[in-house]
This record gives C-alpha cells, structure tokens and sequence, in this order.
C-alpha cells in the first residue's frame, strides 16, 4: 500500500524519493510524505498529490482489468535491468531514476522475459519500408526467443509488437500513461493481444493520461529492459533518438538500420550513424552480433552451420533466405546480387539437400537439427 500510495504522489520518476525509501524504507518513507515531514528537495515534487490516497481504489482498478502491481520487493521486480539507471547521476540526468513501482497487465513474469529482450523503436509516421525491416528484425529476434520491447506507438513501434506476435514471440509494450488507458486509442486490439500473452507496463497508476514528458521518461524504462535499442527508422527530430540517449548512457548497445539516402524517414538513422551514436546493423544477426551473448567456441564443439558444404552461390542464396518469412527467386537474385538463373539452380540443390522448401509464397529455410560435436576423451 505504501509503494502504491507513493506512486500516486509522484507520478513518474523522482530520484530524491527513491533515495528517501532507500535511506528510511518504503513505510516510512509514505508516513513521511503524508505528514510532510520532508527534506526541502522533496517537499516541491509531492506537495500537489501527497492528500491524495487512493491505494485501495488502484489497486481495486488493476484487479478488475486483470492487472498487478509490481514492486521491487517483489521477485518478478527486473532487479538486474534496473542497475543502470541506479547507477546515474540525477544532477546530470534529469529523471534518471529507477521507477517506484511498475504496473503490469500481461501473465509473463518481468523477471523472466527481459533475461533475453531487445528494444525496437522508430517512427510514428514509418514507410513501407521501414514496417518491412522492422518485420523482419522484429520477427526474427522473436522467433529465436528474444523479448521484443517497444512503446506501443504507431509506425514502427506497433509494427515491431505485431511481428513477435505473429510469430509467437513475447512482446513487451511500455506506456507513458496508465495500462488500463489503451495509448493511442486506435491501439486497443493490438494492447489487449500484448497483454494476453506478453505484458504491457507502466510506472504511472492507473487512470493517468499521456503527457509529452511521459513520453521521454518512458523512453528510459524501454531503453532499460532491454539489452539494446535498434532504430528501424528515424526522421530527423524523431523521438527515437531520446531512447538512443538512454540506452548510451546506461551501456546498452544503440543500433540503426540505414534507409534510401532519399527518405526523408531515414534521415535520423543515418545522422547516428554518422555522429556514432549508433552502429549500423541490417538484419537480425546484426543485431545479435552486436547485442548478443558472447558466443564463443568450445574445444571439440562442431558449430551447426547446414551451409558449410555448399558451393558459393548456395551460400549467397542461403543467406538471402530470411529466418522466418519466404522470398521470391527475382527478389533473392537481387539481394544476393546473381543472375536469376544461378538462383533457380541454387534452390533445387538447397531443396535437394533438405535446406530449403517452397510454397505459394516462395522460398523458405527449412529448420535444421545441429550436428553432434564430436566426443573427445
């Protein structure tokens, strides 16, 4: 009661009350701001809403709509993601601060689904091109277990949630609002699907509406709970690159997909990457490469790669192949830049070795087993 009467008051991060729980504990820290028995820091950011209790009524709101309140005595708290925004300088960073409390709707343990997650951010106003890159990543990461976080926003954010949904992936939406207040209204199917199967969070209590500063504290959170942030796509003033800010300033890896260098929309990624605010990466295993576990290779291990044997061209065509989704021959030739009869020739030998299959949408990889490293004694 006493972290969910204290988020009320605050309304979003305030580095001097996370140091007051810190010092005095969370019980008295709330006895404190209801008698404003306070230090003069404190007194300013809790003075308009330090009469306003209503615990009971939120959390009576979050169990209607099937919600919960997680605190950081709770064991699903992401403990570990949180650190480095505990780790800045307030002063320095104005609103780096650890939220009090987290509100969730969604079955998936926070804990749990941000050991492995990736923050894919972008646009509002993205082009078919950027909702394609960003379906392919997105989906990709998902499909191979990655947590996809993202705001919930049109354009790229919402293109992002739907690929690990279609995918069967978990998806994580962060709101600059309340999570019983579908943000933006239009998104409410798409909120209720995260929620059934991912989660959809928020440190604000249920009940606030959106703000513009919401907006750029919630950024932190998604550049947090992940282990980087990938830019699909950017416009100059893009609120994107906020998230960006975020993400190098706690350590995580910042990553852009470049654009044609005539779209307006890719203006911002490309401005990153060129200021090195961000590394460029074009698919998933970019991603991984750069946001990934380190892999390293064991004595004796033999890495599964199917396409060890196979003839440059076989190669060129097989990586073309995405890891989920089909291509055409004419759109493979191109991207693995040979004659289209080489393909068509490359694809019956990739489907005669069991690598590939075809349906009424193209050419597609076929899961493959790892091979058995070799036992040595």
């Amino acid at each position: 009661m006493a972290w969910v009467y204290l988020s009320r008051v605050v309304e979003g991060p305030c580095a001097a009350l996370s140091a007051l729980i810190e010092s005095v504990g969370v019980v008295e820290a709330a006895r404190a701001v209801r008698e404003c028995a306070l230090p003069e820091t404190l007194r300013g950011p809790t003075e308009a809403r330090r009469g306003m209790d209503c615990a009971e009524r939120d959390l009576a709101v979050m169990e209607r709509i099937g919600g919960r309140v997680v605190t950081p005595d709770d064991e699903e708290w992401p403990a570990w993601r949180m650190l480095g925004l505990s780790q800045l300088d307030p002063s320095v960073d104005e609103g780096a601060a650890v939220p009090l409390v987290l509100w969730v709707r969604g079955p998936r343990s926070l804990a749990e689904c941000t050991e492995q997650a990736m923050a894919v951010v972008g646009a509002r106003c993205s082009t078919g091109y950027g909702n394609q890159v960003t379906g392919e990543i997105a989906g990709e990461l998902a499909s191979r277990g990655w947590t996809i976080v993202s705001g919930a926003a049109f354009g790229i954010d919402g293109m992002a949630h739907r690929a690990a949904l279609a995918v069967g992936g978990a998806t994580i939406a962060v709101l600059a609002c309340g999570v019983d207040r579908p943000y933006p209204v239009q998104h409410d199917r798409l909120l209720a699907e995260i929620a059934d199967t991912g989660a959809v969070i928020s440190e604000y209590p249920p009940g606030v509406t959106a703000r513009k500063h919401y907006f750029l504290a919630r950024n932190r959170l998604i550049a947090a709970l992940a282990d980087g942030v990938v830019v699909a796509e950017a416009g100059m003033r893009s609120g994107a690159r906020n998230t960006v800010k975020w993400a190098r300033r706690i350590g995580r890896p910042a990553l852009a997909v470049p654009g044609p260098v005539t779209s307006a929309a890719s203006v911002g990624c490309h401005r990153m990457i060129r200021e090195s605010e961000a590394l460029l990466v074009t698919c998933a295993d970019d991603v991984i490469d750069e946001a990934g576990p380190l892999r390293l290779s064991l004595p004796g291990a033999v890495p599964p790669a199917p396409e060890d044997n196979l003839s440059p061209e076989e190669a060129k065509v097989y990586s073309a192949l995405p890891q989920t989704g089909s291509r055409l021959p004419r759109l493979l030739a191109d991207q693995a830049n040979l004659p289209l009869p080489a393909v068509r020739a490359a694809l019956s030998s990739l489907e005669l070795s069991g690598l590939v299959g075809c349906d009424a949408n193209g050419w597609y990889r076929l899961a493959t087993q790892p091979r058995s490293p070799t036992s040595t004694r």
